[in-house]
């Protein structure tokens, strides 16, 4: 049986259950700077997936280096070399991976490493001695099959290392907004757009969001309102000016009622303009940007929102004047611009799907980054069942896919039952069928490898 000991921080291996050290402590060995001392543990209990098969065999060893070195302690049975009799080996062992796939051992001589490749080279592996004889330097090459397991760990490892990237980043750039946040269904959504000092929902405020002028609420779940109060109250501790708040206007005299009850409990002043924003009004932000809301289909009343960028276009009968001439008219008190909107960032939160096929919506399916839900993936849960619970299933954007005319699409809200690998897999069929670019917003998501 293998047996391995540890004294730094460790992690279990997302594959073989063997316990891979964090990245501390590290110590050069063999005079050689490239090598670096971490130990591993692997205990043979029944909550790793070796207790059935304690007889742990070199590859599978091998399959939980995947880290660049490693210093093992084991115990050799005879099921493992059987020209050697059994006995404990202590051996510094550095194994890598170019981009050739070519893969790379050193160990020291004599140590009984690999002594079936100190006896009988192959062709397709190379030996080196180095450092006075002390270290052999074992190459394997690509397709020679030898410890294809380690090979096949390196993948993994890069596979899980790109899967924690996605969960570490914190934001995205969409067409010139670097959108973030965070949005797990049932939990908690807020998608900030810093750019825009914007927030869209507060499930539970988090810290980026406080500093963010305006707050738009969809509906009053909890997970998209919750954290309203908060916010507020970490506004005011910062000395921040009050926000404004836009809210659906059948609930504005909850909202307050909700807001007075945090005053009395708390003792404190929570400032904020609340507005009502009704469905096809429109909110002057600033001098360059409105807010308008639209139509959208939860299980409670609730209203996306679609923010456009205002410019000012000279009118068509006045476009062969000179400089001159169109000030002349200016002055006198003619209006001479036509006012533009364009859509840039529309909001959906919780909604099925039909709010793609209403007029109504067109502005939203044209803004150049629509930041809408897909809580459902995949076929364990149906169609049917998304829209009893007012939400959108990512079948039915495949379906609608003709509708959306935006520049980029960012996927929000999925179900917590998810990883990050099934939000790209759903994400890697979506996206041939849509024009616009297609992200998802994984934070708050692990990988299947963590």
């Amino acid at each position: 049986m293998l047996r391995v000991t540890t004294r730094y921080p460790t992690r279990q291996h997302p594959q073989i259950g063997l316990h891979t050290p964090s990245k501390t402590s590290l110590k050069p060995t063999l005079q050689n700077p490239r090598f670096y001392t971490h130990n591993y543990t692997y205990i043979n209990t029944s909550t790793h997936m070796y207790a059935s098969n304690p007889s742990c065999s070199l590859p599978q060893l091998c399959k939980a280096l995947t880290f660049s070195s490693s210093c093992l302690q084991f115990h050799q049975p005879n099921s493992l070399f059987p020209s050697k009799p059994s006995k404990i080996i202590k051996t510094p062992v550095l194994i890598t991976q170019n981009n050739e796939g070519v893969v790379k051992i050193q160990a020291l001589i004599g140590s009984g490493f690999l002594p079936a490749i100190e006896e009988k080279p192959s062709k397709n592996i190379k030996t080196h001695v180095q450092n006075n004889g002390r270290v052999v330097k074992i190459e394997a090459l690509k397709g020679s099959g030898f410890l294809s397991a380690i090979g096949n760990a390196i993948e993994e490892e890069e596979e899980y290392r790109k899967a924690r990237a996605e969960v570490n980043r914190k934001g995205a750039d969409l067409g010139g907004y670097s959108v973030e946040g965070l949005s797990v269904g049932g939990h908690e959504t807020c998608v900030i757009v810093p750019e825009l000092k914007s927030a869209f929902d507060i499930g539970r405020c988090p810290p980026k969001a406080v500093h963010q002028n305006f707050l738009f609420i969809t509906h009053a779940h909890l997970d998209h309102i919750g954290g309203l109060p908060m916010y507020l109250a970490t506004r005011g501790l910062y000395n921040l000016k009050p926000p404004t708040v836009f809210v659906p206007p059948c609930i504005k005299d909850d909202v307050e009622k909700l807001i007075d009850i945090h005053r009395v409990l708390g003792q404190v002043e929570l400032n904020l303009e609340l507005v009502a924003l009704d469905i096809g009004e429109t909110y002057e932000m600033r001098n360059d940007l409105v807010v308008r809301p639209f139509k959208t289909h939860h299980v409670i009343p609730s209203q996306g929102y679609v923010i456009y960028s205002v410019r000012k276009k000279l009118k068509k009968q006045y476009m062969h004047l000179n400089g001159k001439q169109i000030e002349k008219l200016k002055k006198s008190g003619v209006e001479i611009t036509d006012t533009i909107l364009s859509p840039d960032v529309a909001f959906t939160g919780d909604t099925t799907s039909d709010f793609f096929l209403d007029p109504r919506s067109a502005d939203a399916l044209r803004a150049n980054v629509l930041i809408t839900e897909a809580t459902f993936l995949n076929e364990d849960f149906s169609v049917e069942h998304a829209r009893e619970r007012g939400h959108t299933h990512i079948f039915e954007i495949m379906a609608h896919a003709k509708w959306i005319r935006n520049k980029t699409l960012l996927l929000t809200h999925f179900s917590p039952r998810y990883h990050i690998e099934d939000i790209r897999q759903a994400v890697s069929k979506l996206q041939p069928k849509v024009s616009a670019k297609v992200i998802p917003l994984t934070e708050g998501f692990k990988s299947m490898h963590a």
